[in-house]
């Protein structure tokens, strides 16, 4: 159950408005890294999350602030596009804005793009998505970053400023919960990697280009057991794709099947003879 609070989580002043940064504005009301998509993306991993009640709650703790910051982006693209509904000059800087939605904020990014279901990432696996929230949460404070650059309003920076500061506080909370799952880093889901070709850094871009770049070599070829494989085309064996031999079962959990379900989830046993079943 919702209910609206008439008060914003975060109080929106406005010195002087700018028609064309409150279209800019949109790409975080309407746009794939905006607080809609995080809203949405955050509450239905909520309501799919049958299987642990604790980070059910956090999901839909987060996505509910998404909700509120919703509110606080739009009241700032309202104060900066009110010249909209009066004057044609500052009106020929949205006409979308303007003729389509009266002056108003509604479901675009600042292209004009419209809103769409395809910007949420949703996998009903908890550690994935939870990778997923985080890195939404960091493409978020960028553009709130990059916001901040192209305007010199105080009260507009301020209320940027919160928003901002906010991503990092949820950076934190879907970290935490990663790692209270105990999983191994690269454990996803629950068939492993077949082993050889899993830590074979294939060495795809070779050569000296135009810019001064060329072939280079650093940790992301040896850490976490990788080791470098030349291709065939400079001589090299190429990945071991002959290793591969059907699917390998038992990937390596931690506590992420050990939480807490809803009353109407699934017995953890009905699950499991579902996997042996399909196996």
């Amino acid at each position: 159950m919702y209910h609206h609070v008439k008060k914003l989580m975060y109080s929106v002043r406005v010195d002087t408005p700018n028609v064309r940064f409150g279209n800019m504005l949109l790409e975080q009301f309407g746009g794939a890294n905006g607080e809609l998509a995080a809203a949405m993306q955050y509450t239905l991993q909520g309501w799919n999350c049958v299987d642990d009640i604790a980070r059910r709650d956090l999901l839909l703790d987060i996505g509910t602030e998404e909700l509120s910051h919703l509110e606080v982006v739009g009241a700032l693209i309202r104060m900066h596009l009110k010249d909209l509904k009066t004057n044609r000059e500052a009106a020929e800087a949205d006409p979308l804005v303007t003729i389509a939605g009266g002056g108003g904020v509604a479901l675009f990014d600042s292209m004009g793009n419209a809103w769409t279901a395809n910007y949420l990432k949703v996998t009903g696996e908890l550690d994935v998505d939870l990778r997923g929230n985080i890195a939404a949460e960091a493409r978020a404070k960028i553009v709130y970053e990059r916001l901040i650059d192209h305007t010199d309003d105080p009260g507009t920076i301020d209320t940027l400023q919160f928003l901002m500061t906010r991503e990092i506080t949820h950076m934190k909370a879907f970290s935490a919960a990663l790692e209270t799952l105990q999983k191994p880093p690269f454990s996803i889901g629950r068939l492993r990697p077949t082993p050889g070709i899993v830590d074979e850094y294939f060495n795809g871009s070779t050569g000296n280009g135009g810019e001064g770049d060329t072939d280079m070599h650093g940790p992301w070829q040896t850490s976490f057991g990788l080791h470098p494989v030349e291709s065939e085309l400079h001589g090299g064996p190429g990945l071991s794709v002959d290793d591969i031999d059907g699917t390998i079962s038992g990937e390596e959990r931690g506590k992420q099947d050990a939480g807490r379900p809803t009353l109407d989830a699934p017995e953890k046993s009905e699950l499991v003879g579902a996997r042996e079943a399909n196996s």
